[in-house]
């Protein structure tokens, strides 16, 4: 019995120290696929600064309004107010009692705010929540004019129309509207004599503005066109902006230590020194496409026009709120980019209609494409208002975007050649050895992102990722 208690052989802990195990590189569970750094063009910046050039914009498009919550009242200023072109031309204290004379009011969901051919309600805004605008079409069916959310509004150029609405205006969501009472307007025009007299001055500016310019605000090129030969020649020129937008490149860097006594000793089978810089350099990159897309300088998001944001119908992404938005990046648009969750709630609508997407290999990575277009997955587009485990509802936005220089699209910044490159635009730079025999390296990143038009890029806002279809219960009812 004591025998069998006697080490008859090296045990396998023993044995071990003596043997090469097989092993892996160092693993990174925060390295994404990045496709946006790879489909992106990258164009050389050799001053270090890059100029957008555009044609001037004589009409831009109306951002929206900035309402503030106390107490869960909404509110906004006369400053705020005096940024519609058509309230410009007032004073301040007129633009105040004008303010003042907004009434707030909560609408449930699928409730009318507006009814066409009864109400007089010209002039709103959403304080917050989603409506749709509509109306009747000339075959009585019933067409959407605007799908607005927060901080957007309707209808200020009809807003001393006597007239009955000839929309109606619905809540998708719980809404909360600000508007004007017809009985609070009509008191406000008898206690300023000259308003009426001034908005419609401003009305006509605007509506001649309008005709004197494109799609994108720029001013009509004056052409003749016909076989006459008495026609007179038109002389024309195009201006430019006269401030033009400037982008520096962006800076990421970081310094990596290692001891030489490791480095020395610890190579085989992997360097010390090229796994650090590996794993750094992969986090760099992360960092870098995070603020491609979320820098509030330079990042997609921020560079999107007020009118190229849209915001979903329904809260899940269907396929009509993307061929929305290929509505508006229409011109050889390149790819959309979603957080991994909203693909999935797009897939998930996609199946419910019986219209799955294809799929197509980007790079190594199968990614689905729609109408053609694919949809690339980026963790850096944020889920917000998740639960702690990330799995919880949230909402989040989808970008389509054009890209290349010739095509006026979207253009990554970098400049190459740069001292201790080891990558286009990337450097890694010894400091020196400090007194405990630890070695410092630079890693440094210098990029940025320009959007050259402001049709390259649309947004869908407003994307909820928590949705599901319960099969089970509509198999029940279709019994």
């Amino acid at each position: 019995m004591a025998d069998s208690n006697l080490q008859r052989s090296v045990t396998t802990a023993t044995a071990r120290r003596l043997a090469t195990t097989t092993k892996t590189a160092p693993q990174m569970g925060s390295i994404t696929p990045r496709l946006l750094l790879k489909l992106l063009p990258w164009v050389q910046v050799s001053g270090g600064t890059f100029r957008v050039n555009r044609t001037k914009v004589e009409l831009r498009k109306n951002d929206r309004l900035p309402i503030t919550f106390q107490n869960g009242v909404p509110s906004f200023t006369a400053k705020d107010l005096k940024a519609i072109p058509l309230f410009s031309e007032f004073d301040d204290e007129i633009l105040h009692r004008l303010v003042s004379s907004f009434e707030a009011k909560e609408v449930e969901v699928d409730k009318l705010f507006v009814e066409e051919g009864k109400d007089k309600q010209r002039f709103f805004i959403v304080a917050s929540g989603q409506a749709e605008v509509i109306s009747k079409g000339p075959h009585g069916e019933e067409l959407r004019i605007a799908l607005l959310g927060d901080g957007e509004y309707f209808g200020e150029a009809d807003l001393l129309d006597e007239q009955e609405s000839t929309v109606s205006v619905r809540a998708i969501t719980p809404t909360i509207f600000l508007g004007l009472k017809l009985k609070e307007l009509i008191r406000f025009i008898k206690d300023v004599p000259d308003f009426r007299e001034t908005f419609d001055k401003a009305v006509d500016k605007q509506l001649r503005l309008k005709a004197s310019v494109n799609d994108n605000g720029e001013k009509h090129i004056d052409l003749v066109s016909g076989h006459e030969e008495d026609n007179i020649i038109p002389e024309t020129y195009i201006d430019y902006e006269e401030n033009p937008t400037e982008y520096s490149l962006n800076t990421l860097q970081t310094v990596v230590r290692v001891h030489t006594r490791v480095s020395d000793l610890y190579n085989n089978p992997y360097n010390q020194l090229e796994e650090q810089l590996r794993l750094s350099i992969e986090s760099i990159k992360e960092r870098q496409e995070w603020e491609l897309i979320n820098n509030k300088q330079f990042g997609l998001l921020s560079a999107v026009n007020p009118a190229y944001r849209i915001t979903t119908r329904y809260g899940s992404p269907t396929p009509d709120d993307l061929d929305e938005l290929l509505s508006l990046v229409w011109k050889e648009p390149a790819f959309f980019i979603a957080h991994p969750r909203a693909i999935a709630a797009f897939e998930r609508e996609c199946t419910w209609r019986g219209v799955p997407p294809v799929t197509t290999d980007l790079f190594g990575t199968r990614v689905i494409l729609w109408r053609g277009v694919p949809i690339i997955p980026s963790d850096k587009v944020e889920v917000e208002g998740q639960y702690l485990t990330g799995r919880g509802v949230g909402t989040t936005k989808i970008i389509l975007v054009r890209v290349g220089e010739k095509n006026q699209g979207v253009i990554g910044l970098h400049q190459s050649g740069i001292p201790g490159e080891i990558a286009p635009s990337l450097s890694a730079r010894l400091m020196g050895l400090d007194k405990f025999g630890v070695a410092s390296y630079l890693l440094t990143k210098y990029f940025s992102l320009a959007t050259l038009t402001d049709d390259a890029i649309a947004v869908l806002e407003n994307v909820e990722v928590g949705y599901y279809h319960d099969y089970q219960h509509r198999n029940k009812v279709e019994k």
